[in-house]
């Protein structure tokens, strides 16, 4: 993703230990509708899903040095060919650490999962926001003004408790990918979740629909200010829109003037961010706003107005709007950024949402998003409302003079950090998907290739890159890297440089670099790519307090997992700010990079 910025999922150290933890399996979140009389179609076939398997050692080194060849020189990559040799002898760690692999396979629902959402998450720490939390663009709306703002706020909130209900009742179909069914967990992890700060390592919590006392609110900010919304009667039944709407403008009415910026704090680096959670925590009124944040089923953020800009300019101001707010005089204050879900309402018809990583990958996300903004479309449907509405509650924070030192201190980080990222929105009209699909080619290859050749062209070089391929097929299933920098796409890319060969070898060397992408999405589906392997193998040398192996500290590895280009291909209705997404007859872009740190 163009917002992940290159980092390196690996570590020194690690610690398995989980604050109010989310079980790996989420067993405890999935509610038992059988003993309710109901069939949940997204669990019929959960349980036969296979489990994401440990490739073959020797299988997995192969990949590994064909994938590195076109990143390094030719004496580099003979070193590292030695080490790769070292490491899977008799005498090296790679078969011993290869067995310990296969036998938490055998004890584990997924081996990866519980180190991945650590490794990749809960030990990164570095701000959320802009590292880790893509941001996402919903259509531009049609309203200009307050009053269109909170309409179209109280139907995105009944639209996102439609997608609930479905959740809740497990009547969403199971998905598929290639006819095969995809693991359905995720969809219990978005709502009413949230991640907790530490000063060394953080935490996530779900709050599930199951448990005696579900969540019924939501939590609204606006001008800084943050209010619990009651979404539900007491007897469990949804309000209404308009009853929702009087409800918005209630706290708009106590709103008024913009409050210190709390939630600012969450964009601090975690350590930071950690330490001063303890202190706000330590006072029984900020304790009880925080646990009401976070127990909410999801934050509703109603934005200040942005500053006048060009058509042209508009789509990427309002990327940046959902990806950090645009610094502490615009509305980065105006979120809790360790909230999973935040939905982002304008006043000029920008909307999208924030949501940090750590609990789902895009396509639950996507689902989420199409299904809300095919409701906010289709005309309200007439429902019963409960009797009354509950008081609005305005969550209070008490903020002594190292408080607001930490909040002024956060300021000054993000508006650093803001000026420092460098975001391009665009698209690309001369064609789209149709036309690969015509030449019998498949259309994100044909987008990585295109980047590999648009990078090479300008530096010379190639370059490292990450696109996110699906291991959903397997039960707790994630992601798992797709090495789409290859052998094949850098010969396509440097003769594409060289006036002297003709169009029809550079067509041929198209459609090889082509295919070769396509047999790494093959593998990187199946669970048979390399980086996610590699990083398990090192993790078992760490929990078995061997000394990392030098395949590891290799500057071929460093180099072949920092990556220049990271991305994704995003298929829904609005855009991520993080990635492409290839439409019919165009393809809209977004990219991102920080300026002082263009390529880590």
């Amino acid at each position: 993703m163009f917002t992940s910025i290159a980092r390196t999922m690996v570590r020194s150290s690690l610690n398995l230990s989980v604050r109010p933890a989310v079980l790996p399996g989420f067993s405890h979140v999935i509610p038992n509708l059988a003993a309710r009389g109901v069939t949940g179609r997204m669990f019929a076939v959960q349980s036969q899903l296979p489990h994401l398997p440990v490739p073959p050692l020797e299988q997995t080194l192969e990949k590994y040095l064909r994938s590195v060849k076109p990143l390094v020189s030719k004496e580099e990559y003979e070193y590292t060919v030695k080490m790769v040799e070292k490491f899977k002898t008799a005498e090296g760690p790679g078969n011993q650490l290869q067995q310990f692999l296969e036998d938490r396979a055998t004890k584990t629902t997924n081996w990866l999962a519980d180190w991945w959402l650590h490794v990749a998450y809960l030990d990164f720490r570095l701000p959320v926001v802009v590292h880790s939390s893509p941001g996402i663009v919903l259509p531009v709306q049609d309203f200009t003004d307050q009053e269109g703002q909170l309409r179209f706020a109280a139907k995105l909130i009944s639209g996102i408790l439609e997608f609930k209900k479905m959740v809740d009742n497990q009547s969403f179909p199971v998905e598929q990918l290639g006819g095969r069914p995809l693991c359905m967990t995720q969809y219990y992890k978005i709502l009413s979740a949230c991640r907790i700060p530490g000063r060394k390592h953080d935490s996530v919590v779900v709050y599930p629909s199951n448990e005696p006392n579900p969540p019924k609110h939501i939590v609204v900010i606006h001008n800084n200010h943050f209010f619990k919304l009651d979404v539900y009667s007491e007897s469990g039944k949804r309000f209404t829109d308009k009853q929702l709407l009087k409800q918005l403008y209630r706290i708009v009415e106590k709103s008024a003037k913009r409050a210190p910026p709390v939630g600012i704090l969450t964009t601090e680096g975690r350590n930071t961010w950690g330490k001063v959670y303890e202190k706000l925590m330590k006072d029984a009124r900020n304790k009880e706003s925080i646990d009401d944040i976070q127990r909410s089923i999801f934050i509703l953020c109603i934005d200040s107005p942005l500053q006048h800009t060009s058509p042209e300019e508009r789509f990427a101001l309002v990327s940046q709007q959902v990806l950090h707010g645009l610094g502490s005089q615009w509305n980065s204050g105006n979120r809790w950024f360790d909230k999973t879900l935040q939905f982002i309402v304008g006043n000029d018809g920008a909307c999208g949402l924030n949501y940090e990583h750590s609990m789902a990958e895009g396509p639950p996300i996507a689902s989420l998003i199409d299904h809300a903004v095919s409701y906010c479309n289709k005309p309200t449907p007439d429902r019963t409302a409960p009797a009354k509405t509950t008081e609005v509650k305005e969550l209070k924070f008490v903020l002594n003079d190292s408080l607001k030192a930490d909040i002024q201190e956060a300021c000054e980080r993000i508006d650093e950090l803001v000026a420092d990222v460098q975001s391009s929105a665009f698209k690309f009209e001369a064609f789209g998907k149709n036309f690969p699909k015509s030449q019998k080619i498949s259309p994100d290859s044909f987008i990585q290739v295109a980047l590999q050749l648009a990078y090479y062209s300008i530096y010379k070089e190639p370059g490292a890159t990450y696109e996110s391929g699906s291991t959903r097929m397997f039960k707790l299933g994630r992601t798992d890297t797709i090495r789409s920098c290859t052998i094949e796409t850098t010969e396509f890319s440097q003769a594409m440089q060289d006036s002297n060969i003709s169009n029809n070898v550079k067509v041929d060397l198209l459609r090889k670099a082509i295919s070769s992408h396509r047999e790494y999405i093959d593998s990187a589906v199946r669970g048979e790519a390399v980086d996610r392997h590699l990083l398990g193998l090192k993790l078992a040398a760490i929990e078995k307090g061997m000394n990392v192996p030098d395949i590891f500290m290799d500057t071929t590895y460093s180099t072949s997992v920092t990556h220049k280009l990271s991305t994704s291909q995003v298929c829904m209705i609005g855009l991520s700010t993080n990635g492409y997404s290839i439409k019919n007859c165009m393809v809209p872009w977004t990219a991102a990079f920080l300026k002082t740190h263009p390529f880590l």
